[in-house]
């Protein structure tokens, strides 16, 4: 005797929902990285071209959150910005040029952008008039995106060969553009709430990116010269990392870990970030996702 109709339509939605969600996950090679004993990861950023990794770091012995950036070949440099109390790194181009922001550590604790070419030569960059600055995203042709501080908004910015264009997400309170590729394509998100919305920006254009999976919204973090993107669904009490190709969302699942979140992707398709593990230690990662 066969399955009654209503039984058997629930059973063909069932596995066609199954084969779907599996589709969504991303078929990728990991590897897998820690830092010196002396510091404790942090957080895991962009990746360059040639391999190397950006992010953050926390000194164990002074306490203090640093960059660092990581060769292919596993040498670890850190980096704390002068006169700063927190330094972050977040994305580094073919010349070796890395983005990042740094606390500052005057009195009123202020926020400033900067560019740090070939690991020494530091330069400060703060949008005119503003008292907070962040630089998020670099590309190869040396094109800034981040965002800074206006009376109770934070506004976003492109910056190219000394000028300004304004980045701002219509209707919305925060816009923190991420990562800009040589085409000054820029990803990001926005809010003015409780919820993200992630965004590709082009040309003045915004277009909605947002993952349907993810409850408190969607925060893209990188993209490449063939534009695709990573970026984290939002949770309650974590985040989840994704890639975005072709209208399609497919999730970064590290097996054994809790949950895996996206930092950036370079031209050759190879992602960066960081695997929560199922006790209290974290890794850092690169991979190669389809």
């Amino acid at each position: 005797m066969g399955l009654p109709r209503s039984i058997f339509a629930v059973l063909v939605v069932f596995l066609s929902l199954s084969a779907t969600l599996f589709a969504t996950q991303a078929s990728c090679t990991f590897e897998t990285f820690t830092v010196p004993q002396q510091y404790t990861l942090s957080s895991v950023q962009g990746v360059a071209d040639d391999g190397t990794v950006v992010g953050q770091v926390i000194d164990n012995k002074t306490l203090l959150p640093m960059g660092f950036m990581r060769s292919a070949a596993g040498t670890v440099n850190v980096f704390a910005a002068p006169k700063s109390s927190t330094t972050w790194m977040y994305d580094q181009n073919a010349t070796g040029t890395t983005a990042g922001s740094y606390l500052d550590n005057g009195p009123k604790g202020k926020v400033h952008g900067f560019t740090l070419k070939n690991g020494s030569n530091f330069g400060a960059v703060n949008y005119p008039g503003a008292p907070n600055t962040w630089v998020f995203g670099v590309n190869h042709l040396g094109a800034l995106v981040g965002s800074y501080t206006s009376g109770i908004n934070v506004k976003g910015f492109l910056l190219v060969n000394g000028q300004y264009t304004s980045i701002v997400s219509p209707g919305q309170q925060l816009t923190f553009p991420m990562a800009v590729n040589d085409n000054n394509a820029a990803v990001g998100y926005a809010a003015s709430g409780f919820v993200d919305y992630g965004f590709l920006w082009q040309n003045g254009k915004f277009t909605p990116i947002n993952s349907p999976k993810a409850r408190y919204g969607t925060m893209l973090t990188g993209i490449n010269n063939s534009g695709v993107i990573v970026g984290n669904n939002v949770f309650a009490d974590h985040n989840t990392g994704f890639i975005y190709q072709n209208g399609v969302f497919k999730s970064i699942v590290y097996s054994g870990g809790r949950f895996t979140l996206a930092g950036g992707i370079n031209n050759n398709g190879v992602i960066s970030g960081q695997i929560y593990l199922n006790g209290n230690g974290t890794l850092g990662y690169t991979a190669v996702c389809k």
